[in-house]
């Protein structure tokens, strides 16, 4: 101890009191330090070494000591003494480990061999110091552990605001395939670049499109629009508007989802519908950034990102001459290419038990759970409606009381249950009767807030109870 102690602070140079931080990271100022040696003269030259270049520092003697205030307080990272009385530092940062807990740790020692080594180095030590050292050993050891830790924490943060991002969009899933979409869509989303999405429908295109505009921080609205869903006499008044007077039956100018869609997004879905003529007409908004609507004398400037989807093979309708290659060239600045569902088919059992948990609250029922046998069977089918078809799957399941092999026709569907009615009734009586009975349940026989979560009055509530010979004061739900 003598040796580390000789000459702790010196008069002048760096680690004179009040001379500047060497080196020091921004990151130090605001941690919290738990020091633990059971030498005095250790814990003092520690504390004033760090004291002034953290939030808060504590210092003890040994393990229960230390532990106490471990629970006591939150600590960013521990510098302990291999050595100490009871318990070993490494014994203590065992225990944290099994307990979950992933504070950095610096381990100090003078009897250093490579089995404590070793050791120190299974519970995951920052660093490892042997005693005696110099003040800017430890300090650089301190700087090291916080900024790992640091970017730890950044690094999760990312990976929570990614998971985020998929979840609340719809891009479910573990696989590949979804997490480099994902990450694509993370990369992409802040610039202005138009995106050009490809695949089969039921992929999953317009989630993949509105999360990019959510992600985009841009501050007008996400438009979508079919284009092979209006006809072509149609479309160009729908995108640009038109003025009053510009055909028959335009009594008053309209503005165009161009022009709701200013400062945000504007989604073409399956722009490989789109009719030649419009297409010239939409290259030039695209070139120019600007749009004329229809009978207007004036081009209007408008700033909107755009994001375009097809289910077709645009690269062979450009040289079967169905598209324009020009057009093809302006979209396709960035390609993301939705692999259908039977090619990640791992993502299956995720996406029935999200679909599960999100439909059932939707309608307003209990919400069953999976059997592994059942996931393992769903990731088995080719899913030719892609992500798509497994929603409706399992909305159908939620309704008819049904598994999914009976929903998909691989298992002959059972009757569906009769609960007690006097007369006999169509499968959609039953799918309603039972779902207004869940509901009931669900809000324990309040028939006021069953009739708002159902969107019916309560006389309309209390008139199906009676017809179904059901005690209108309370009421209990089918089994499932």
């Amino acid at each position: 101890m003598s040796a580390l102690v000789h000459d702790p602070w010196p008069s002048s140079g760096p680690d004179a009191p009040g001379a500047p931080q060497r080196g020091q990271h921004e990151a130090c100022g605001a941690a919290s330090i738990l020091i633990v040696d059971d030498e005095p003269g250790m814990c003092s030259f520690l504390r004033r070494a760090l004291e002034k270049r953290c939030a808060l520092l504590e210092v003890a003697a040994d393990v229960d000591t230390a532990e106490a205030l471990r629970k006591r307080l939150h600590f960013d990272l521990l510098i302990t003494d291999i050595r100490l009385p009871g318990r070993s530092g490494v014994q203590w940062v065992e225990q944290l480990r099994d307990q979950g807990n992933g504070v950095g740790v610096i381990f100090m020692t003078a009897h250093a061999d490579l089995e404590t080594a070793i050791a120190a180095l299974r519970v995951g030590a920052a660093d490892f110091i042997l005693k005696p050292f110099r003040v800017d050993q430890m300090i650089a050891a301190v700087e090291r552990c916080l900024e790992q830790r640091a970017m730890r924490r950044q690094n999760y943060l990312l990976r929570r605001q990614v998971e985020q991002l998929s979840d609340s969009q719809g891009l479910v899933g573990q696989s590949a395939a979804i997490r480099g979409i994902v990450e694509i869509v993370h990369r992409v989303a802040p610039m202005p670049s138009t995106v050009l999405l490809e695949g089969e429908s039921g992929t999953g295109k317009e989630l993949v499109a509105r999360a990019i505009h959510d992600a985009s921080g841009r501050g007008g609205s996400f438009v979508a629009v079919n284009c092979g869903s209006i006809s072509p006499e149609l479309l160009e008044s729908e995108l640009f508007g038109h003025v009053r007077g510009a055909f028959t039956g335009a009594h008053q100018s309209r503005e165009g989802l161009f022009s709701y869609a200013a400062g945000g997004t504007l989604f073409l879905d399956e722009i490989g519908e789109m009719a030649q003529a419009m297409q010239s007409k939409l290259l030039r908004a695209l070139e120019e950034r600007t749009i004329r609507p229809v009978g207007a004398n004036r081009e209007t400037p408008v700033d909107v990102r755009i994001i375009a989807a097809t289910n077709r093979d645009l690269g062979a309708e450009v040289r079967s001459g169905r598209f324009r290659e020009d057009l093809f060239y302006r979209l396709n600045v960035l390609s993301i290419q939705m692999p259908p569902l039977r090619e990640h088919l791992e993502d299956v059992p995720v996406l029935a038990r999200h679909f599960l948990r999100r439909l059932a609250g939707e309608l307003g029922i209990a919400a069953p759970d999976f059997e592994d046998a059942v996931l393992s069977e769903l990731a088995g089918y080719e899913w030719p409606g892609n992500v798509r078809e497994l929603r409706n799957v399992i909305e159908r399941c939620l309704l008819l009381n049904r598994t999914p092999a009976q929903c998909l026709g691989l298992q002959p569907p059972g009757p569906v249950p009769d609960r007690g009615a006097d007369v006999e009734e169509t499968a959609l009586e039953a799918v309603e009767k039972r779902h207004i009975l869940r509901v009931l349940d669900a809000r324990g026989g309040n028939k006021s807030e069953a009739a708002r979560r159902l969107g019916i009055s309560r006389k309309t509530l209390e008139r199906k109870l009676q017809a179904w010979n059901r005690d209108t004061g309370s009421a209990t739900a089918p089994p499932a």
